[in-house]
Order: C-alpha cells, then structure tokens, then sequence
C-alpha cells in the first residue's frame, strides 16, 4: 500500500498549523508534507513532529514574492543569487525536520520570455543546488504543474521534466509527479507511472494526488485512483504519495476514501496465498 503524507497547508486548515500534525496523526497519517514552513521556527515543527511519531516527507523552497505572483525562482534568469538563498533557507527546515526531499518550484516565465534563457537558467541553478545538497543526503524535485491553475509556470508535462533531469545529470535530482497536475495536462497516467517508475532510471521521487477536476478528496472525479494505488503497489514505488487536496467540508470527515483503501490492503494482506491450505 502507498504510504500517504497529509498536505498539511491543504488539509487540515480547521486547525492552527501546528495542531494539524496531532490531528493528521489522530488520522493514522504517519507522514505529512507542507508547501512553506517559513513562517514557523525550525525547531517548532521538528518538535511537532517528533510528539506525533511523524516524518517530514516534503516541502518547497521559498518561492520568491508570492503577493507579487512568483511562484518559484529556478528558472528565472538574472534571479540565481536569490535561487541559491532561497535553498540555504531552507536547509535549517530540512535539517530541523530531517526531511530528505525539497521541491524546487520553476517559476512563472514572463510573457514572450526567451525559453531558450530560461531553460538554461533552469538547468544551471539545478545543478549547482543538486551538487550543493548531495553531501547532506538531500534529493531535490521538479514539479510539472498545470497552467488552468497556474498560467505562465514554466514546467508542464511529465517529459520536459525528465529531459531536464536528463542535462542536469545529478542522481540527487528526481521528479515530483502531481496525478492531478498531469491528469489536466496530459491525462494517460497508467501509461505515464509505467513509463517513469518501472523504467530504467526510476527517476520519481515523490507522487501527489487529488481529485479533478476540483481538486478535493481522490474519490471521486474522472480519475480511477484505486486502480492507480493498486498499480502503485504493482510496480513496486516505495515513496511517498502526498495527499494535496482541499477537502469538501473538513478533513478527517473526508477520508473515507484511505479507511477503505486501508481495510482492502488489509483484507489482502490476510488471505491466504495461492496453493497455501487454509
């Protein structure tokens, strides 16, 4: 079964943000993610999640002026001093919290901006940040998103970012694939876990999901996620899948969907294997 980490700045919003640890826990969570910790001391939350028995799985780096639109500064050309302290902000949270993957937001590209400058910014702040938290164990991901939620964002589809996994060539640079981001892109996601998970390189390093086309509970929509998790569980992925979503109308009431998915893996896990007397 997926091991699922509760989107903390998504989910949980009916409480302050370092109650919600307790109660994604309260949940049967194990694991939680969050986009922007900044607002909190490190210290704060690497103790919150030391009381509830809980691993940081993920969190982004800060992403520029968000009052002012900037959704990520990598891919910005002439923004890289301000790239490079973006990350070494961040790595007081990673090494508070133990937290093994951070995600690298693109940023927005200005309309009629040269993609040539800026996929060469891209790759060159990408390098350097790899090679400058490789020695601290630390895996970096990139983020394909959609451009219904936000337009101008530089990373869309599932290929351009491994292709620039590709040039970049660090072994600590992996991709975060959104189901929902992808599903409005692209859609044709059992093909696409295929391709990208039981391929060579194994080259994703995290998953995130949601319902679409609303992005609430992953029950429901135009996406089949049981049969996803069960693919999930075919091909053998072993990180975390993130739970990023907007409940309908408060968290834990929403989570119908996980106490059935626990209950079938169960249910599995306690029928005898085949030829085996029972």
């Amino acid at each position: 079964m997926p091991r699922f980490a509760a989107n903390l700045s998504l989910m949980y919003g009916e409480h302050a943000f370092l109650d919600r640890f307790g109660a994604a826990a309260a949940d049967g969570f194990d694991a939680v993610e969050f986009l922007f910790p900044y607002d909190h001391a490190p210290g704060d939350i690497a103790a919150a999640l030391q009381r509830h028995g809980l691993t940081q799985a993920l969190f982004n780096l800060p992403p520029g002026d968000m009052t002012a639109g900037e959704r990520g500064l990598a891919a910005l050309p002439g923004r890289e001093e301000e790239f490079a302290a973006s990350l070494e902000r961040a790595l007081p949270y990673a090494q508070a919290t133990g937290c093994r993957r951070l995600h690298v937001m693109a940023g927005i590209a200005a309309p009629g901006a040269d993609r040539a400058a800026l996929h060469a910014a891209y790759v060159a702040n990408l390098r350097r940040a790899a090679a400058r938290v490789a020695p601290l164990g630390i895996t970096l991901l990139i983020e394909p998103i959609n451009t219904r939620d936000m337009p101008g964002y530089f990373l869309t589809r599932q290929t351009q970012a491994h292709e620039v996994l590709a040039e970049v060539g660090a072994a600590n640079l992996k991709v975060q694939m959104d189901l929902y981001h992808c599903q409005i892109t692209e859609g044709d996601l059992a093909a696409k876990l295929r391709q990208f998970i039981a391929g060579p390189e194994h080259r994703i390093g995290h998953i995130q999901v949601a319902g679409v086309p609303d992005r609430h509970e992953p029950d429901g929509g135009e996406v089949n996620y049981p049969f996803l998790f069960d693919l999930l569980d075919e091909l053998g992925y072993a990180g975390f899948v993130g739970c990023e979503y907007r409940p309908r109308a408060g968290t834990s009431a929403g989570l119908g969907w996980l106490r059935r998915r626990r209950e079938a893996q169960g249910a599995a896990e306690s029928r005898p294997a085949p030829g085996r007397p029972l």
